[in-house]
Parts: structure tokens; sequence; C-alpha cells
């Protein structure tokens, strides 16, 4: 079963014709909203694992400490929102259908949704724009199953544009508020060697982040995940010391954040919070917290930066400043539109916008891309299996 159409299921890793589109799938995590819907969204998170609710009680303090309300489903409606406004000022007819992955509206609802409209060929913007299982893989895989289990397998079909870690309307909001936050640091009479910039993504296990991107492709160290990350770090620095040239003295580098595995299990480091504390021992004044690895405020970026890693700066005696996400800047929201448009017109990927040497990113996934280790491979939509 292909899943997606056939341009998105064999053959070359762009899609270089035109294909025509009945909707969007916008393809969330979702959240809980009120505190009785924590539990149950945590045990949707960590389906088939076994972990208690004791332990998930140990993760649920941070929502409770929000009213049990995750901001991930109001970004997601607003994003929505933002979208269906981008495509008809562009006059591009096509519905947009929101379901997320581990609360409501969920996947399957999404798409009896589109097939009651007669919508039965979707193209997948996921909320996710790095490659690895969780960020992309996982979403193929909930398609190929959602298809399975609601019987729409032989009529439906879920393509995916491609990871866009790199598109200049994902990449420039970053720009802006790295360039925003080392100004306001030098403004304020901070010497800029005494200025870090630490570029904070979710940690993932190593093992998983070595297998991510195609097999043929040596990424080196952390694999697809952490290159695409650097890439896009070494861009914003880049961008922002031609915007503002006193930058070319700040420091820069890649931290981890929100890791949740045990501890016997390898995961991507440093973490961002060990690294605040060291910070003064480096001669460092000012930090610049830059949620890179995320589209919107959601809660890594409320509990784990907003919370926990600006107490350490202020434990550590440093400025610090937290920089936006992307959220449903207009830059941004037009850089997802921008997408749906190159696979309508077959764009050639020579000529799609990327902001790094990595990009444009595949369209089809390759054989064996991003690889779960623990679970092994399942069917997925857009893409050569397995």
């Amino acid at each position: 079963m292909p899943y997606a159409s056939a341009a998105a299921s064999t053959g070359p890793a762009h899609v270089e014709v035109p294909v025509a589109y009945d909707g969007i799938l916008l393809a969330g995590f979702g959240g809980p909203e009120g505190q009785d819907d924590v539990i149950p969204f945590l045990r949707n998170v960590t389906r088939g694992r076994g972990i208690p609710d004791e332990r998930l009680e140990e993760v649920a303090h941070h929502y409770r400490h929000f009213g049990g309300i995750s901001p991930i489903n109001a970004q997601n409606r607003a994003l929505k929102s933002a979208l269906e406004a981008e495509l008809r000022r562009r006059e591009i007819e096509l519905p947009v259908y929101w379901g997320n992955r581990n609360w409501a509206p969920y996947l399957h609802d999404a798409v009896r949704e589109a097939d009651a409209a007669e919508d039965r060929k979707l193209l997948a913007l996921a909320t996710s724009a790095y490659s690895s299982f969780s960020s992309c893989r996982q979403y193929r895989e909930d398609f190929a199953r959602v298809l399975d289990e609601t019987g729409l397998a032989s009529t439906m079909t879920i393509d995916k544009v491609r990871q866009f870690f790199d598109h200049p309307g994902f990449v420039q909001p970053f720009i802006d508020g790295v360039r925003d936050a080392v100004a306001s640091f030098v403004d304020d009479g901070v010497e800029p060697a005494a200025i870090r910039v630490l570029f904070s993504t979710h940690s993932i296990p190593t093992a998983d982040a070595d297998r991510s991107g195609p097999r043929d492709i040596d990424f080196g160290e952390g694999g697809a995940y952490a290159a695409q990350h650097l890439a896009v770090a070494e861009t914003v620095m880049a961008a922002v010391t031609a915007d503002f040239p006193a930058a070319a003295g700040v420091g820069w580098e890649l931290v981890y954040q929100s890791r949740s595995g045990p501890p016997t299990q390898p995961w991507l480091e440093p973490d961002v919070n060990d690294v605040i504390a060291d910070l003064p021992n480096r001669g460092v004044a000012a930090v610049a917290i830059v949620p890179l690895g995320f589209m919107s405020d959601h809660m890594e970026v409320l509990w784990d930066l907003d919370t926990e890693a600006t107490e350490a700066a202020a434990a550590a005696g440093l400025k610090s400043v937290r920089t936006p996400t992307p959220g449903i800047d207009p830059v941004f929201v037009s850089g997802l539109v921008d997408l749906v448009e190159e696979r309508l017109r077959g764009t050639a990927a020579r000529d799609r916008p990327h902001a790094t040497n990595l990009g444009p990113w595949f369209d089809v996934c390759r054989p064996a891309c991003c690889e779960n280790v623990r679970a092994g491979f399942k069917p997925a939509a857009a893409g050569i299996a397995p």
C-alpha cells in the first residue's frame, strides 16, 4: 500500500512535476487543554512504553503549573487561520484540515473530515522542521496508520512537504530575534565577547540521531538532526553579523533540552542548563537562549527555557533573553505556503529557496530514513520503503 501519491512514494528525492491536491493536512503533536486531560495525554505520548502513571505525574507538573493547558493547540489554531488567510491571498483554493498525534482533534478526525468533503489527495505540513524519527518519520507512520485504521488507505493519499529547517521563512525569525537580543545586550554595555548565544533544541537518543536522514549520506556525529541544527545556527549567526557587525565577537553553540529517557540511555548533549551554569567561568555576562528546534512557544519552550533555563541564568548572575519562535510570523507563514506551492507547481530543486548547503531537503524520504532502532520500520507515507 503506497499511502501517498505515485510521485511521493517512488522515484527521485524531489518531486519536480506538478501534483494536484484537494487539501492541506496540518499535522500537530497535540496537548492537554485542562487538568483532567494531562495524564490521558501523557499516556498517549508514551503509548506502548509501559510507563506507570506515577512516573507520568513527574512530567505532568509542567502542564499543571500552567493550569493543565498546553499552549500548542491554541497556537495551531492560530497557525491554521494564518495559513488559510495566506492561501486566500494567493488565490489557492485548498482547505486546511488539522489533526494531532496525541490529542484532539486527532489525525483520524482530520482525515475523516477531509473524506466527508471528498478531499482525498492531501499534502501534509507537519509542525516540525528537522529530520529525526519523532519529527519526521513518526508523522509519516502516523499517516499510514490512520489511513489503515479509518479504512481510507485505498481511497486517500497523504504526501508531505519537505523538512523546512533551512527555508528562509523559518530561519528569518531566528535571525531577527538573535540580532535584537545581541543589540540589546550591547546597548546595555555588555562587550560582544561576553555574550553567548545558545541555540537550543530537543534532545533525542543518540542512536536515533545517528540514524536521522538518509542512510547513504554521512552527516557525522548526531546524523542529519545535529547537522541541520548546526547549519541553521551558522546561517543565523552569519546573517546577524552582516546586519550588526559587533556580533562578530559573540560566541555561540548548539545545546539540548527536554531529555526524557533513562539515565542509562545516551542522549544528545550538552544540556542547556549545564552550559548556562558554566558560562560565568568562561567570561560570559549575558546569554541569548534561542529555541532553534521549535516552531512555536509550546510547553518545552515555556517550561524548559522560559522557566528552568531562565532561572539557571539568573542563578549564574547572567543577563538573559529568550528569543522568539517563528509562531505565526508572516514571513514564516508565507514560507509554509511557498512549500505548498512548490509541490503544486513541481518546482525544480535548483529553484527552491534554502538557506544552507544541506537543502533543499527531500520531498520523498529515502529508504531507511530516520529509523527508530527500538521499534523498527513500520509502513509510512511519502517515502520509499522501508
